[in-house]
């Protein structure tokens, strides 16, 4: 005998809810229905699913394994109702974006202020996430797009992903404005062998950057302070601990005692707009990839002027 799926989604609510009679009051149901419906989903597994006791209910090993697939089925449902509405055009006056928090500082918001001014119907919604989080939340439908990165050795190959490339974003070397460099007009990363380094906590990105870099470059970084986000690392750098490296957009908001001075030796990250590449994009999502376009190109300009200039940075962000 099959399983119910309906009857699996009702074990799930009980399981959340910590008992039947919970499940069945927050589903508006008799206590006495919900039970008949677990006691025909133990028919149809062959086994106990709930161990019944005074406090209420806990699963069995079969019970949470039920529960499991429930729960997969449930998001694959409720990613079918947001296609569904999609399709209908239920949708229309609202974006779901997702972004990383160094897009979130730089590119993102010069997006969203101009979505706003050209489309102000349009209800924007913007969740942050790191690069595994964005992917799921696209594969969920929980985003219609996303702000996604990547570096020459962890290319988003992804064929289930429709990708749009907006902007290279290179890495850049901040020192001290005391430091000996602070003047130069580039730096390579060879000449950087007996520096002390900050970089990234919790196996970020950017610590990967500074590792393969220097290895490269044929040195092993001494790494002065781990540092939890980029302010903290441009606080240690401008008292002079160390060093760092950092993504361009990383440097929207630069703090005083820092220059940033270009690197010819140092590698480039993608930073890619996407969108799941079976479902047909909305109206909205289709003006909004133009905007992400238009603003990736104009940051790239920037950058560009900005790069033979030693000791600038973008310290607030340009017109929308």
């Amino acid at each position: 005998m099959t399983l119910d799926v309906r009857r699996m989604l009702l074990l799930a609510e009980v399981a959340g809810h910590g008992s039947i009679t919970a499940a069945a009051q927050a589903m508006a149901y008799t206590a006495s229905a919900v039970s008949q419906q677990i006691a025909k989903l133990e028919v149809e597994a062959g086994q106990p699913l709930l161990e019944r006791h005074a406090r209420g209910v806990e699963l069995t090993l079969a019970g949470r394994a039920v529960v499991e697939h429930a729960q997969r089925i449930d998001r694959q449902l409720r990613a079918a109702r947001a296609e569904l509405d999609d399709i209908a055009g239920l949708r229309s006056g609202e974006l779901r974006i997702g972004s990383f928090p160094t897009a979130g500082s730089s590119l993102l918001p010069l997006v969203v202020r101009r979505l706003g001014r050209a489309h102000p119907a349009v209800s924007i919604v913007v969740r942050s996430a790191q690069l595994a989080g964005l992917r799921n939340m696209l594969e969920s439908r929980e985003i219609e797009l996303g702000l996604l990165w990547d570096y020459d050795w962890s290319r988003v190959d992804d064929p289930s992903l429709a990708l749009t490339p907006l902007l290279s974003d290179p890495t850049a070397l901040i020192v001290s404005q005391d430091h000996p460099l602070a003047d130069r007009t580039s730096v390579n990363l060879r000449e950087l062998a007996g520096e002390s380094w900050i970089t990234r906590a919790d196996a970020h990105p950017v610590a990967e950057v500074l590792a393969r870099s220097a290895h490269a470059a044929g040195f092993e970084p001494q790494i002065a302070f781990h540092a939890h986000d980029y302010q903290e690392a441009q606080a240690m750098v401008a008292i002079g601990l160390g060093m760092a490296l950092a993504p361009r957009l990383a440097l929207t908001n630069l703090r005083s005692g820092i220059a940033v001075i270009p690197l010819t030796s140092a590698p480039t990250r993608r930073i890619l707009l996407a969108r799941l590449a079976a479902r047909r994009p909305t109206p909205t999502e289709t003006a909004a990839e133009r905007v992400f376009v238009e603003v990736g190109q104009s940051l790239a300009a920037r950058a560009a002027t900005r790069i033979d200039h030693p000791g600038a940075a973008t310290t607030q962000l340009p017109p929308a």
